[in-house]
């Protein structure tokens, strides 16, 4: 399905950190996993740029790539973004590396800690800064 993009249309996504939810008692219990370090995530991803059938409009689209989870996060869920090194950046822009890079990232690298619940509300505007903030919760919490 990808294919094609797989080889010319790549991306990274720069983010400061993604949420994944756990099923847990009385709902899923959001988590936001950061860099351990604090720097910004790059993750790998896929771009295009397509025309609505029904509109004719051009759309211009992009893809997160996930992997299987890695040890330390697969306690709340089973896949996660593949995150890329500052140093296979280039490699993977230009395509010189290819699926050897899409590999689960070192338990290490990461950090996740539970959050608010308010996070699963969408479409209400309400951009609150404090959402990343870690919360009192009987879920996993972790570094």
């Amino acid at each position: 399905m990808f294919r094609s993009v797989f080889k010319r249309a790549r991306c990274i996504v720069p983010a400061s950190g993604y949420y994944e939810w756990h099923a847990a008692e009385g709902g899923k219990q959001p988590y936001l996993i950061s860099a351990a370090d604090g720097t910004v995530l790059s993750i790998s991803g896929l771009w295009d740029r397509w025309k609505e059938p029904e509109t004719g409009e051009t759309i211009s689209s992009a893809t997160l790539i996930v992997t299987a989870a890695n040890d330390f996060t697969r306690r709340i869920h089973d896949r996660l973004p593949v995150l890329l090194g500052c140093q296979d950046h280039d490699a993977w822009l230009t395509g010189k590396a290819g699926v050897e890079l899409l590999q689960p990232a070192p338990n290490e690298l990461l950090r996740m800690w539970p959050v608010s619940k308010r996070v699963t509300v969408s479409g209400r505007g309400d951009d609150d800064p404090n959402l990343i903030e870690a919360v009192e919760s009987d879920a996993i919490v972790e570094r």
